[in-house]
């Protein structure tokens, strides 16, 4: 089966409830095609490089998925419908990373230097 990265950006009005419950949902349509998602990480509430539906924010969420195209399209489908959700991407890859995102990475460094700051302060 095909090796795929699916990213979402959810409303920023929606609670963290509701982020996961169109996670589930997404999960919900690939495992229905016999699919599976390999892992779900959400990066949380972020600013947007411009306006989006008037969103200046946006929740996002990557789902690692591993499935025939097909489900891709209707997973696809699906998502194009939502109007919590305002962008979306899929992108085929040859092998999934292992461990957290380069994202998660970047927001346990942003933490730690914070902490540093603090202490010496």
């Amino acid at each position: 089966m095909a090796l795929y990265e699916h990213i979402f950006l959810a409303r920023q009005d929606l609670s963290q409830a509701q982020v996961d419950a169109l996670a589930a949902q997404a999960t919900e349509i690939v495992e229905a095609g016999k699919g599976k998602v390999t892992k779900t990480e959400t990066w949380g509430l972020k600013n947007l490089a411009y306006k989006i539906d008037r969103n200046r924010k946006a929740h996002y969420v990557l789902l690692n998925i591993e499935c025939p195209g097909d489900v891709v399209a209707e997973l696809e489908r699906q998502t194009r419908i939502n109007e919590d959700i305002i962008r979306y991407m899929t992108i085929r890859v040859d092998e999934h990373e292992t461990g957290p995102s380069v994202m998660m990475r970047k927001n346990d460094r942003d933490r730690k230097r914070r902490s540093e700051r603090e202490e010496r302060d």
